[in-house]
């Protein structure tokens, strides 16, 4: 049986969160980005055979790759994961085909309207040639022998743009297989490549709900309670569990990708529900607030120790069949829901505490 940790001087169990969150604020420059949120390319491979690392990595960076490999161990066999960020040429491709994108619709309308106008007729002339530009660029990119000047029908145009591109990623996956295979031998493998425009699309949709979520839940937190101190508490909380999950992203090498971005949003949730239990307990029940958060501990304890061994189960699987989506999941759970202990018991639980004894 615990003790009641609340009986004595309990402000100084605000010492412990405080260290980790420090120390993690610390920690979080370095946290790395997945390909998911900086574009780039992920090749997995199952291994046959030894794979120097090293040599495989100076053999990418010679040939204009900045990769990272690495090699997991695992009951099915050795995992190898390469991970190479986009090149300068796929990141003018992917320039090339926003701006693309965007002038092809003003044209066509222009083309449309200069039937009707001859006056339109020149601006549909200049934009046109800027739209050729684009192209002949991106042809250029591609080692493709023609010019846009020669298809004059813009679907024609857009279908040989959009192949143009297509064939870009695919030869740039092409030339890192060749150098792998000079180095690794495999059964198989998996490729994943993800462009800056789209790394720029989840980037921003990931901002929107992160600030979605925080308006939602002060909004939440504020009507529940309906008092400062506590609320804030909540919401410290809430943002502790955050910042020493993050901490612990960087400290073990775990980038900010989706699967990781997830288990994030999931903390906080679990994070709200364990601190608004807490809160509850000390402000709305009667008797000694110490034993009401003594009892919430006891209860919220249970909750984070059985989430505990559910994602440690899901950790070791990760570890057993490396599976890159279960062990960033299950990792940034576990770092999160440890740090809970700490921030909500050590750090949340004095906060409301002291609101609540200074008002007697």
């Amino acid at each position: 049986m615990i003790p009641n940790i609340y009986k004595g001087d309990y402000r100084k169990l605000a010492i412990i969160p405080l260290i980790l969150i420090v120390i993690s604020i610390l920690l979080i420059p370095n946290l790395k980005f997945g390909v998911d949120f900086r574009g780039g390319t992920m090749i997995t491979l199952q291994l046959d055979g030894p794979l120097d690392t090293a040599a495989l990595e100076s053999d990418l960076a010679a040939n204009g790759f900045d990769a990272t490999v690495k090699v997991y161990e695992g009951s099915m066999g050795n995992t190898g994961e390469i991970e190479v960020s986009q090149t300068d040429s796929m990141l003018e491709a992917d320039q090339l085909k926003e701006q693309f994108n965007v002038l092809l619709d003003e044209v066509a309308l222009l083309e449309a309207q200069s039937y009707d106008d001859p006056e339109i007729l020149a601006q549909y002339n200049d934009k046109r040639a800027e739209l050729d530009a684009i192209a002949n660029q991106m042809f250029a990119l591609g080692g493709l022998n023609t010019q846009a000047e020669m298809h004059t029908n813009l679907n024609q145009l857009k279908t040989l743009f959009s192949e143009t591109y297509l064939s870009l990623y695919s030869s740039h996956t092409n030339k890192i297989m060749e150098i792998v295979d000079q180095h690794a031998t495999y059964t198989s493998y998996s490729s994943e490549t993800v462009s800056a425009a789209l790394s720029t699309h989840f980037m921003e949709q990931a901002s929107t709900v992160v600030l979605w979520s925080a308006i939602l839940s002060v909004i939440l937190v504020f009507f529940f309670f309906r008092a400062p101190i506590p609320s804030l508490a909540v919401l410290v909380g809430a943002f502790s569990d955050i910042v020493i999950a993050l901490g612990a992203m960087s400290l073990f090498g775990i980038p900010l990708s989706l699967p990781s971005f997830a288990a994030l949003l999931m903390l906080i949730g679990f994070s709200l529900d364990t601190d608004i239990l807490l809160t509850m307990r000390i402000l709305k029940r009667k008797g000694d607030p110490r034993d009401n958060a003594y009892d919430a501990m006891k209860t919220g304890m249970t909750m984070s120790i059985s989430a505990i061994i559910a994602f440690s189960a899901l950790f070791v699987l990760a570890l057993l069949t490396h599976i890159p989506t279960y062990y960033q999941i299950s990792a940034v759970a576990l770092a999160g829901l440890v740090g809970d202990l700490f921030a909500t018991w050590g750090l949340n639980a004095p906060m409301v505490l002291y609101y609540k004894l200074r008002g007697r």
